[in-house]
C-alpha cells in the first residue's frame, strides 16, 4: 500500500472532522458575555399625515379632515404595565400642513370640572388637564410644554434641558399663534349629573420651533420627532355641590407612551411621530437607528446623577459606578470622560463605518453621530 492514499485519506478525515466541528460549533460569544443584556425600551410611534385641508379648531373634532387620522392607542398609567388600567379612556390624534402642527384629543370623564382661568396658571394643581411634550431633534434640550384644562385655559412653558439636569422651566415662554379649543360633552362643574367627557382640538405653529430646534419647520417626508401626551386625573369629592381635591390624595397620570417612573421629563422615553406627504394610510414607519445607543447612555446618565446625589461628585470609571456592564450586539463597550463638575459618555457602533459615536454629556445632552437621522 502507497503512501499517497494513506494521506490523501488521513487529509480527507481532518477536513471532515473540521466540518463537523464547524457545524456543531457553539455560537460565538457576544460582546461583554459576562455582562447583563441590555433590552431596549420600545417607545409608541405614530404615522402622522398631511391635512387635505387646514382644520376648524372648535373642539368638537368633526371636521372631515380628522377622517384621514388614526386614533392613538388608549392612554396608559405613566409606569406602564407595572400599573392598573387608567379608569377613563384617552386618546389622541394629529395632522399637519405647513403652517401647524394639528392635534386633537379624546378624555372620557365622568365628572368634568375646571377652576384655573389664569394664562400660565400651574394648572396640574388644581385641575384635570391634558398635556403635551414636544422634543423636535430628540436631544433632550429646548423642549415645548402645554398644558390645558376644560376651560381651555393655557400653561405654556419651555424646559431648557430636563429637570434631572437642572431645568429650568422658563414660564414667561410663550407660543404666539397657537389655536386651540375645547368641547364640553356633558356639564362643566356641576356634580349632580353624569358626563361623558371633553374632547380638545389645537393647531401648533411650526414657526415657535424656528429657534429652538435644528430640524426643520414644517418637518419633511420621514422627519421623525419625539412626542408625548400626558392626563393629569385628580382625586376629587363634592362638597356642597362643588367639585374639590380630596386633600393629601395623588393624582393619576395617564400617557400616549408610557414613561417607566413618574416623570414625563425624559425626553428619551416619548413617542415617535413620524411624519409623512404620503396618501394616508400608506405610510411605514422607520425604526429608530439611535435606539440601543440611547437606551445604554440614558440609563448609564440616571447612575451618574444618583451616584453624583450620593457623593457629591460624578464616578470616574464604570466600575466605580457600579452599573452592569450593559452589552448589546449593535454596540461597541462605551467610554466616558469625567471632569469636575461634568462628564461625557460615548458608545460606537459595532463595525461601523461612521467613526463618530452617540454621546450624552453632563447636560442631559443627547448627540446622533452626523449620519444617523432623526
Amino acid at each position: 500500500m502507497s503512501e499517497r492514499p494513506a494521506v490523501l485519506t488521513v487529509v480527507t478525515l481532518m477536513f471532515a472532522l473540521i466540518g463537523v466541528a464547524m457545524f456543531f460549533r457553539p455560537p460565538l460569544p457576544k460582546p461583554q458575555e459576562n455582562g447583563e443584556e441590555l433590552v431596549v425600551h420600545q417607545p409608541k410611534s405614530y404615522l402622522c399625515y398631511r391635512a387635505a385641508k387646514p382644520l376648524v379648531i372648535d373642539g368638537r373634532l368633526d371636521d372631515a379632515a380628522w377622517q384621514d387620522a388614526a386614533w392613538s392607542d388608549d392612554f396608559v398609567d405613566i409606569e406602564g404595565d407595572a400599573r392598573p388600567k387608567p379608569k377613563h379612556r384617552t386618546r389622541m390624534k394629529m395632522l399637519w400642513d405647513d403652517t401647524y402642527l394639528y392635534i386633537a384629543a379624546e378624555l372620557d370623564e365622568p365628572h368634568i370640572s375646571a377652576s384655573a382661568t389664569k394664562h400660565d396658571s400651574y394648572i396640574f394643581h388644581f385641575d384635570h388637564d391634558f398635556e403635551v411634550f414636544i422634543d423636535p431633534d430628540g436631544d433632550n434640550q429646548l423642549y415645548v410644554e402645554l398644558e390645558m384644562n376644560a376651560l381651555n385655559t393655557i400653561w405654556d412653558l419651555l424646559l431648557v434641558r430636563p429637570y434631572l439636569n437642572g431645568g429650568p422651566p422658563l414660564d414667561s415662554w410663550e407660543n404666539p399663534g397657537l389655536k386651540s379649543a375645547v368641547y364640553i360633552n356633558g356639564t362643566l362643574n356641576d356634580p349632580r349629573d353624569i358626563d361623558q367627557g371633553w374632547s380638545i382640538e389645537i393647531a401648533w405653529p411650526w414657526k415657535c420651533f424656528e429657534q429652538l430646534s435644528r430640524s426643520p419647520a414644517p418637518p419633511k417626508d420621514g422627519d421623525q420627532w419625539r412626542i408625548n401626551f400626558s392626563r393629569v386625573e385628580l382625586q376629587q369629592e363634592n362638597v356642597a355641590g362643588k367639585y374639590r381635591k380630596i386633600p393629601k390624595s395623588k393624582e393619576d397620570n395617564w400617557v400616549w407612551s408610557p414613561q417607566g417612573a413618574i416623570d414625563m421629563h425624559r425626553p428619551e422615553r416619548w413617542g415617535y411621530v413620524q411624519f409623512s406627504t404620503q396618501k394616508p394610510g400608506s405610510a411605514s414607519f422607520r425604526a429608530d437607528p439611535s435606539a440601543a445607543a440611547s437606551e445604554l447612555l440614558h440609563r448609564l446618565q440616571r447612575a451618574q446623577h444618583a451616584y453624583r446625589l450620593k457623593h457629591g461628585r460624578y464616578a470616574e470609571t464604570f466600575a466605580e459606578l457600579g452599573t452592569p456592564r450593559w452589552y448589546h450586539a449593535e454596540l461597541d463597550n462605551p467610554d466616558m470622560t469625567v471632569l469636575p463638575g461634568w462628564y461625557d459618555i460615548r458608545v460606537r457602533a459595532r463595525n461601523a463605518r461612521d467613526s463618530n459615536p452617540w454621546q450624552i454629556r453632563g447636560d442631559g445632552c443627547f448627540v446622533r453621530p452626523a449620519s444617523v437621522r432623526q
